[in-house]
């Protein structure tokens, strides 16, 4: 029997803090299927594993306390990916604020730092609410200061407690209650202290729940991490990294207070990691710019496609068919979109142009296909690159088909064949996917020279995969001057989708175009839904 530890070493921390990410890759689909929250700030296991594996990524190299506090802190506020791991990265750095000032760490010290990452957690959120991972680590923190001075006995004393405030968070947020879960942030902060038992007295990490139903897996994991759900949110998940000083983040909160829910800023020393959902991405940009800092990195997510996406999920997610060698996961956005996606074969993640998925999204859809071979399909040029990370961050086999266009995303779902290989089906989707003419209508948001003219605030541009073709005065316009450059006698077939804000007028007077100027190619019109872009093109 190994000795238990009486003094934690940088070499310890780093092992514990080795351990916290292994424990959480193991329950992160456990925790992620039960993340039934209406509004959940992406996949919270997927959220705290992705904060944690940068926190590991930085320790390499690192030999003493001040270095290896130093890593802990950075990594976690530079891969903090939701309203989860912001907090996570606060608790985290609350703990190395502690730890930097001393050789090692005693009992003693162990349980001051916990007192200090509960504060640091609580300081970090706006809206502080009962029932989430705040009320979990603070239960840690009280179980610890009351414990003999002896290092396992703390961590005893702090897991249990957490874990007692983890089974009673129903009873503090009735939304919880409803459905039947207990709080996955707090789930996975009583994993931190597994994982520290691990190193400091050899017990073994806890295996994950077995069971994808909430209701008999409300004693191992949660539902939802947040901290604060004051009010109605938003639709948007907005997180970016924000150069600036304390006054700037002072200003940036209240102006977010006007605008949000779910507000947590942590950081300090001029880089803040800021999170919030609201209706207004532009104004929770703009905030920081307004309050003199310099935003980084913004990611937005779109929640209520990210809802329906994991209902989708939920509802058809079955164990692996043996004939299925490879999925495809999707990126796009509207409901006829997506599901002419999803007829194809496809899963899909909510996104698209101004609402670039992270690499956190996509690494989550791919883990809940049912395949160990994985085709994505960006259908964004800004996504592509996003995609190509994804690889490296799982055991299956991903292969980016870099589509830059729903219209070469829908031309390369059509020679999917889910029995052939990854590699295989991306070899001929890439092939498809580059014989399609892609075309897309859009609205200036503000005035620009182009090739194809001047560009005022307000105009209608017709794009094609080389750029701007066409600057117009109505969608109509553009569409028709866009297809007479685009639309060949070579061409057969030409595909229209519709997007949410297309008027039928100008639908009709697309096809009717086509008809007219375009006899021998066939014109189908779709109901897209998809945003900012009236119409999309594919032609064949």
């Amino acid at each position: 029997m190994v000795e238990p530890l009486q003094r934690l070493s940088p070499v310890d921390l780093r092992a514990a803090v080795t351990a916290y990410r292994d424990a959480l890759r193991a329950h992160k689909e456990a925790i992620n299927r039960l993340n039934v929250y209406p509004v959940p700030d992406g996949d919270t296991g997927t959220n705290m594993t992705l904060t944690v594996e940068a926190v590991v990524a930085e320790l390499d190299g690192t030999d003493d306390m001040p270095g290896t506090c130093t890593a802990i802190a950075h990594g976690s506020l530079m891969g903090a990916r939701g309203n989860s791991g912001v907090i996570l990265c606060q608790v985290l750095r609350g703990l190395c604020e502690v730890w930097k000032g001393v050789e090692s760490v005693d009992a003693a010290i162990l349980a001051e730092s916990l007192r200090a990452a509960s504060d640091a957690a609580y300081q970090a959120v706006a809206h502080p609410v009962e029932g989430t991972i705040l009320t979990v680590a603070a239960a840690a923190a009280g179980g610890a200061a009351q414990a003999p001075a002896d290092l396992t006995a703390v961590l005893h004393a702090a897991r249990e407690a957490a874990q007692e405030a983890l089974e009673r968070t129903p009873e503090l947020l009735p939304v919880l209650k409803q459905a039947g879960v207990i709080d996955a942030g707090g789930a996975g902060f009583v994993l931190l202290l597994d994982a520290f038992l691990n190193v400091v007295a050899g017990h073994a990490l806890p295996e994950p729940a077995q069971t994808a139903d909430a209701a008999a897996a409300v004693a191992h994991a949660g539902g939802v991490a947040s901290g604060s759900h004051h009010g109605e949110g938003g639709r948007y998940e907005v997180m970016y990294l924000l150069e600036g000083t304390d006054e700037a983040v002072a200003a940036l909160k209240e102006a977010w207070d006007d605008i949000g829910d779910s507000i947590a800023v942590v950081g300090g020393e001029g880089q803040w990691k800021c999170h919030i959902h609201t209706d207004d991405v532009g104004a929770a940009v703009e905030a920081a710019l307004d309050a003199g800092g310099r935003p980084r990195q913004i990611l937005v997510t779109d929640l209520e496609g990210q809802v329906e996406e994991q209902r989708w999920v939920r509802e058809h997610q079955a164990p692996a068919d043996p004939a299925v060698r490879t999925a495809v996961v999707a990126v796009a956005s509207g409901a006829g979109v997506t599901e002419i996606f999803r007829s194809l074969g496809a899963g899909v993640v909510p996104g698209g142009q101004s609402m670039n998925p992270s690499t956190a999204e996509l690494l989550a859809a791919v883990e809940a296909v049912p395949a160990d071979q994985v085709v994505l399909l960006p259908n964004n040029g800004n996504i592509v690159p996003v995609a190509k990370q994804v690889d490296g961050l799982t055991a299956k086999t991903v292969r980016v088909v870099p589509s830059r266009s729903v219209a070469e995303g829908l031309a390369a779902m059509i020679d999917y064949d889910a029995g052939q290989d990854a590699d295989g089906n991306a070899g001929a989707m890439t092939e498809a996917a580059g014989r399609v003419v892609p075309g897309e209508v859009t609205r200036a948001v503000r005035a620009a020279p182009s090739e194809a003219g001047p560009i005022a605030e307000g105009d209608w541009l017709g794009l094609s995969a080389e750029g701007i073709e066409v600057v117009a005065q109505s969608a109509a316009a553009a569409a028709t001057t866009l297809l007479d450059k685009l639309v060949t006698a070579d061409h057969e077939l030409v595909t229209v989708l519709a997007g949410e804000d297309a008027d039928p007028a100008d639908a009709a007077a697309v096809q009717a175009w086509l008809e007219e100027h375009r006899p021998g190619v066939a014109a189908e019109i779709h109901d897209g839904g998809q945003p900012l872009y009236p119409f999309l093109f594919s032609i064949e």
